[in-house]
């Protein structure tokens, strides 16, 4: 397992002194990567209270997707008896061991039946309710980690307590709140877990007695108090799916041992039952979630995107407005409609105008760039969007900006490549100045001293502007005064040019009238 060793667990958020602040650096690397940022994500986060063994299951989760994606044969994933427990940093004990929001460093890339290429990211969550945190840090860790996942598991402790539904409505308001102009519900799969059952006779273990069970506490009935009721309907409105498995307890070794480094020798024989049924349950390739916002499914580059905008707001010493939660949402989303968007005019145009290819017409370079502009117009208007026409529209002014702004690093790299205008200045220059030089000679035969003053300056500025051209392009120095050399130059050989052409023209003119004739 030399590909496990050798991650990590990387603190994407960080608290300091009851604040989150962003990694964005450390993010970027991991999902602006080549061959990840144009795949869409799966995100499987597990939160809940603190010394519960979240990362201690999310390393089960590794091995799974490492044995899966990476070895691929169809030997038992939970691997050797005596190997232990590699991944999320995690430990025995009273005391919290994860900070923050952290992500695995290798992500794993599929490919579904479909066609579709996603990629499996696995997030480790700071645990709630410890002595260190207040209520606003429970309430930013388990709001991120949902508005940000695919799959939310919700580890519990031997039963689903009513408190533990008052705090999922807590958590999850947020992210309703934030999506609320859009239709549909706002997050995708909820996965209570619910850790060392104690009554297997009245629920059996797996995934069969936690839905009997979750059914059992989610039931609406009359008489019922109408809070209890308005917290079953908000969790039910907030997730296209729940689920619940219920798992035995690890063993005694697990429990007691100070020295237990997650051997599967160590655990008990039901517990890792549990875990293969659970694991292939969440992460085999026929039961993968994608991330959705707003009903849009996320590239990895967008979960960028919505990790700052939502850090933005979640990173002060107060709970942010739902408002402002809703206004990120929007803002996030019609930034990743721009992005998309100027993916599109960019492959369009690499196709004609790439670096590697020849220089092209001005003309059709122009009519290229019309058409994909258009073509990345199309595209932006064809995601659904929130925020309203106002928002869009700005955004609309952004995407087109940006593309003009493209263009004309376009064009100026097509002008680069042609190699007349590479030369154009220096020739022109010299041969101003050789011009200068023949008509000073023959001036001076003919004894029009007039003449040779002006050839003689002719070839003398001709050559001090090559001279102060040459500097600039060597030195860097001056840059101004070797554009408008370059002008001056485009200028005289555009006119050349054109009387060239001219002439030609009729003397082509006059030569088929003749024959006519």
């Amino acid at each position: 397992m030399a590909e496990l060793e050798s991650g990590q667990g990387i603190r994407v958020v960080t608290p300091s002194d009851h604040t989150f602040t962003l990694d964005e650096e450390a993010l970027s690397k991991l999902l602006l990567r080549e061959d990840i940022k144009d795949r869409s994500v799966v995100v499987v986060s597990v939160a809940g209270a603190f010394r519960k063994g979240k990362s201690f299951l999310l390393d089960f989760f590794l091995r799974y997707l490492h044995h899966k994606y990476h070895v691929k044969d169809s030997g038992d994933w939970l691997g050797g008896e005596d190997a232990p427990l590699k991944g999320f940093s995690w430990r025995g004990g009273s005391e919290r061991d994860t900070t923050g929001l952290l992500l695995w460093s290798q992500p794993f890339l599929t490919t579904l039946d479909n066609g579709e290429k996603v990629v499996i990211l696995l997030m480790d969550t700071q645990g709630t309710f410890d002595s260190e945190s207040t209520v606003k840090d429970n309430a930013t860790v388990f709001a991120l980690s949902t508005m940000l996942s695919s799959v939310q598991i919700y580890n519990l402790s031997q039963n689903i307590e009513e408190d533990d539904l008052q705090h999922l409505q807590l958590f999850t308001d947020y992210g309703r709140l934030a999506q609320q102009s859009a239709s549909g519900k706002p997050f995708q799969r909820l996965q209570l877990l619910v850790r060392d059952w104690s009554f297997p006779y009245e629920h059996p273990y797996g995934a069969d007695g936690g839905a009997s069970l979750l059914e059992k506490r989610l039931e609406i009935h009359e008489g019922q108090h109408v809070e209890l009721q308005s917290i079953r309907r908000h969790i039910a409105a907030c997730f296209e799916e729940l689920a619940c498995f219920l798992m035995p307890h690890p063993g005694l070794n697990v429990a007691t041992n100070p020295n237990f480094d997650g051997k599967v020798s160590d655990i008990s024989p039901e517990f890792q039952t549990s875990l293969r049924q659970l694991v292939p349950m969440l992460l085999a390739p026929e039961n993968l979630v994608l991330k959705k916002i707003a009903e849009q499914q996320l590239k990895a580059k967008d979960l960028f995107l919505y990790f700052k905008a939502y850090m933005t707001i979640f990173n002060g010493t107060e709970l942010p407005e739902p408002k402002s939660i809703l206004a990120a949402t929007a803002e996030a989303n019609n930034l990743s409609a721009v992005s998309e968007a100027r993916d599109v005019y960019e492959y369009l145009m690499e196709e004609e105008v790439g670096g590697s290819k020849p220089f092209l017409d001005p003309g059709r370079l122009q009519q290229q760039h019309q058409r994909a502009r258009d073509k990345a117009l199309h595209a932006f208007h064809n995601k659904r969007k929130m925020g309203g026409d106002e928002l869009e529209a700005s955004y609309q002014e952004k995407l087109i900006k940006e593309i003009e702004e493209q263009y004309e690093q376009y064009r100026a790299n097509n002008q680069a490549k042609n190699i007349f205008r590479i030369a154009g200045t220096p020739t022109v220059l010299v041969v101003l100045a050789l011009l200068g030089f023949l008509l000073s000679s023959l001036a001076a035969n003919l004894g029009v001293q007039t003449l040779v003053a002006i050839g003689e300056s002719i070839a003398v500025g001709s050559l001090a502007a090559l001279a102060v051209w040459m500097y600039t392009r060597i030195s860097g120095n001056l840059r101004d005064i070797g554009v408008q050399i370059d002008g001056v130059a485009d200028t005289i050989r555009n006119y050349i040019t054109r009387q060239a052409i001219g002439t030609a023209s009729r003397q082509l003119t006059t030569g088929e009238n003749y024959k006519n004739d």
